[in-house]
């Protein structure tokens, strides 16, 4: 079996101190960790992925400097499963939707996963038949209201997808 921590908008400096203990926590615990850009500064960077390890899967977001030099689009396969990384940037909920759908169709030749962020508000729905994840804020950075992040278990092919706010699982 393996955990993945997904996480995003985490916005340190501007929008929030820090990374709460608890999804700290769960990132450190974590086999993989991928986050969905908007880190917001190199220390943010430098942070989370000192906790998360050699295992880490980072994109650029609309907020991030360009010296962090990450990608846009991110591939990783973890035990079989394909996990497609975008941050997902767009000015209007429908041209979100379609911005991640025209990602994932131009990385994902087979099953998996998309993982975007941007709008601070958890998803998990089916896009164009691909599952589809928004782990929200990890900070609770405005405009989302609460700390959010997902977990993504896999185990002999069966993915079961956790969501946690303030360190609850909903």
């Amino acid at each position: 079996m393996a955990e993945i921590a997904i996480i995003s908008d985490t916005h340190i400096p501007s929008r929030a101190e820090d990374i709460p203990d608890w999804v700290a926590d769960r990132v450190r615990k974590a086999d993989h960790t991928i986050h969905a850009g908007d880190f917001d500064s190199s220390s943010a960077y430098e942070s989370i992925a000192g906790l998360a390890g050699s295992a880490f899967t980072a994109v650029t977001g609309n907020m991030d400097p360009a010296s962090l030099d990450l990608p846009k689009v991110a591939t990783v396969e973890v035990q079989g499963t394909t996990f497609v990384v975008t941050h997902g940037t767009a000015p209007t909920a429908e041209e979100y939707e379609q911005t991640v759908a025209e990602t994932i169709s131009d990385e994902l030749t087979g099953p998996g996963i998309a993982v975007a962020g941007h709008t601070h508000e958890v998803v998990d729905d089916d896009i164009e038949g691909i599952r589809f994840l928004n782990p929200g804020s990890a900070t609770g950075a405005s405009p989302a209201d609460r700390e959010t992040m997902m977990t993504v278990e896999i185990h002999e092919g069966d993915v079961d997808v956790r969501v946690f706010e303030d360190d609850e699982e909903i």
